[in-house]
């Protein structure tokens, strides 16, 4: 149950509160909040809320009660004056009112308190700045371009800007995998090997839940590659195992190596791992590769304003897209490679061998 987002631990707190857990997985939750003791304070103050809100629904119900008696006594007795019971009624039935609204006014005083509404304000300013990252580097890179354009030509005016990112071939036949987030918006997308040759890339198939997306090289000079040498690891990696990556923060191969830090990623997202490895904007859509050389995740992006906090999407997300494709947007079926020819390499030869299936993603 590691990993949980707040949605997720908060439903699975609802049963244990409901008793709707066996002896076993009632053990695991508590063992879980005392392992996570952040997740053991969002119990607690849960739990204060339920039995705030359930004795707000007691006097509720207390006072429906008591209207009915006394509507019903009052009846029975047909008087004119208000009888001792309803006056009693009518005191009761302000004290309830204010105990009910200072009892709502308790419970998001606490969450104000507790940080609740910052901690959610904080994760959402995180992950826009993230966002906000990738198109600051774009609009950098385009001007950039486009003074260097103009330097050359001498002439004042704006031509075809683009900016890079990383993504791989998951075929031998020209299909390529990269983020969403660095195609979103193209015109038209180029493909560039290490050896210089930029080839055309259509745009398959987006996933933006999961930031993927698939394209295939549909430049005709395109010529299928040898087998893929690395296979894609359906299993979830182990914390602290060994990993490395390659990508294109800049106009050449960058080589990182790390460790699995988090089985998920921002935010508690179970499709993500937290890894150690520097990365920057260009590194998005670049492999996650284990020490034998299977490809266990694609960066994404990284925290703003934490060093090594980066993320990377697990390959089981990239099947599940693959696997959700419509068949006629296919240009021929996507067959995996099912043999691993890294493993037996040491990581020199692993990385020479890699860099034949990793390119630098033009957009245009």
């Amino acid at each position: 149950m590691e990993g949980l987002r707040q949605q997720e631990f908060i439903e699975w707190a609802d049963q244990y509160l409901r008793g709707e857990l066996s002896p076993e997985e009632q053990s695991a939750f508590e063992k879980y909040c005392v392992e996570y003791p952040a997740y053991a304070a969002v119990f607690a103050e849960h739990k204060a809320f339920l039995q705030r809100l359930k004795q707000a629904d007691a006097r509720l119900v207390f006072k429906e009660r008591l209207n009915k008696n006394a509507i019903k006594y009052a009846q029975e007795s047909e008087i004119k004056e208000p009888a001792k019971i309803i006056r009693l009624w009518r005191k009761v039935q302000l004290n309830a009112a204010v105990a009910a609204t200072i009892a709502i006014v308790s419970v998001f005083s606490t969450l104000w308190l507790t940080g609740y509404y910052r901690n959610l304000k904080k994760t959402t300013t995180d992950y826009s700045a993230l966002r906000r990252d990738m198109n600051t580097v774009k609009r950098n890179v385009n001007a950039h371009n486009a003074a260097i354009k103009n330097i050359k030509s001498g002439k004042d005016h704006t031509e075809t800007m683009h900016f890079g990112a990383t993504g791989f071939m998951i075929t031998r036949d020209g299909y390529v995998v990269t983020n969403y987030h660095v195609i979103t918006g193209a015109d038209s997308v180029h493909l560039q090997n290490h050896r210089g040759q930029s080839f055309k890339a259509d745009i398959i198939f987006t996933n933006p839940e999961k930031d993927l997306a698939i394209l295939h090289i549909s430049d005709s000079t395109f010529k299928s590659s040898k087998n893929i040498p690395y296979t894609f690891k359906k299993q979830d990696s182990d914390l602290g195992e060994d990993i490395y990556t390659i990508g294109f923060p800049r106009d050449e191969a960058v080589y990182g190596q790390g460790y699995l830090s988090s089985s998920t990623g921002y935010a508690g997202d179970t499709l993500a791992y937290q890894i150690s490895i520097p990365v920057n904007p260009g590194n998005s859509g670049g492999p996650v590769l284990d020490k034998d050389g299977h490809v266990i995740g694609i960066i994404s992006g990284k925290q703003k304003g934490i060093d090594g906090a980066a993320f990377a999407i697990k390959t089981k997300a990239l099947l599940e897209t693959l696997n959700s494709i419509p068949a006629d947007a296919l240009k021929g079926n996507i067959v995996l490679s099912n043999r691993n020819g890294l493993s037996s390499l040491n990581r020199t030869e692993q990385i020479k061998r890699l860099q034949e299936y990793i390119y630098i993603v033009k957009v245009y």
